[in-house]
């Protein structure tokens, strides 16, 4: 399998994690970790899981760039419920961590919380905006590559339609949804096609969901849905959920082709690899070690950082091979949503 990487975008990863909830007998919170000379870097993460092969497990090397480039001691918390947010932020309040990175919207109001309270310890939270004057925001524009993504899906859909769906509807997931949508859209507009989405409702701002991020049952029931309606390129923004898509695509002798989320799947996935034709990226554990570098220095708190083409803190990487007039094409697309003649939202 041959891999492109769009011309000036940067291959990305994800957000920050943790290794094992309150009560989990993998919590890594069970040996007491010493801050190393640089200081102690803490993270939280979502219900996602550290093994989801993408958001979290790709988050999760942020943490290890910032040991190892930094100095810091690491240690890392999962979230199996929401109910284990404050109760993890309070155990790493508690250990005297030096910053404390948290992952995802969900937790955004926990995260809030706890900096208000702690006003002297520094946090990051992925996938949310500033909260306090000692929390930085690291959000992504994620709806650039999905848009990109959405219009090398119409493409080279063979027939005709194209599905998308969520795990659950807040907005780290519908901007990808949208994006991928409105890729589509530009696609048609540009070549007089009229290539169908299933899952994301442009004008109803509406779609497909799971509910969750971590039943991949789902993921198979809902990917058998949309290929039964025609869809043979899915786009899962759903965390482990979208595992079960994969699945399905393997079983699909090859009639179902998957995009990849947060992180290059085909690397991440390496037993599904042949069903993901691209993968929308975030760069997250870039993100994620400047987070700690800030916070260290206490200038982070209160700033917000957003990755976007332009800075390569998002990008796509293509994992099929495609023709040179594509390619071409898609580097124009990228080239207009740079200087903002092409709109993606």
């Amino acid at each position: 399998m041959r891999k492109q990487t769009l011309k000036g975008l940067a291959v990305g990863l994800v957000a920050v994690v943790g290794l094992a909830a309150c009560g989990s007998s993998d919590s890594s919170s069970d040996t007491t970790v010493a801050a190393g000379a640089a200081g102690l870097a803490c993270e939280v993460t979502d219900i996602g899981g550290v093994d989801d092969k993408g958001f979290n497990q790709n988050a999760y090397d942020g943490l290890k760039l910032a040991e190892a480039e930094l100095g810091v001691s690491i240690d890392l918390l999962e979230s199996t419920t929401d109910a284990d947010y404050a109760p993890n932020l309070q155990s790493f309040v508690d250990k005297g961590c030096n910053v404390i990175v948290t992952v995802g919207f969900l937790l955004a109001d926990a995260t809030k919380a706890a900096a208000e309270a702690n006003p002297t310890v520094q946090f990051a939270i992925v996938d949310s905006n500033t909260s306090a004057p000692n929390v930085q925001g690291l959000t992504f524009a994620t709806d650039q590559p999905s848009f990109l993504a959405g219009y090398m899906a119409a493409a080279t859909t063979t027939t005709g339609i194209v599905g998308t769906f969520g795990g659950i509807n807040i907005p780290p997931v519908v901007i990808f949804m949208q994006g991928f949508a409105k890729g589509v859209e530009y696609y048609n507009a540009q070549k007089g096609t009229s290539v169908k989405v299933l899952g994301w409702d442009i004008a109803k701002q509406d779609g497909t969901f799971s509910g969750d991020f971590s039943d991949q049952t789902k993921g198979t029931s809902i990917a058998k849905s949309m290929a039964d309606e025609g869809a043979d390129i899915i786009f899962p923004v759903a965390g482990p959920v979208g595992l079960g898509a994969s699945q399905f695509a393997m079983d699909s002798a090859g009639k179902v082709k998957i995009i990849g989320v947060d992180v290059d799947m085909a690397i991440s996935n390496p037993t599904q690899a042949e069903v993901y034709v691209a993968s929308v990226l975030k760069k997250i554990d870039a993100a994620v070690l400047q987070a700690v570098k800030d916070a260290l220095a206490k200038t982070g708190g209160g700033t917000d950082y957003l990755g976007t083409l332009e800075n390569g803190g998002v990008g796509v990487s293509i994992t099929s091979t495609i023709t040179p007039e594509l390619q071409a094409e898609l580097d124009a697309v990228t080239a207009g949503i740079i200087d903002g003649s092409i709109v993606t939202k």
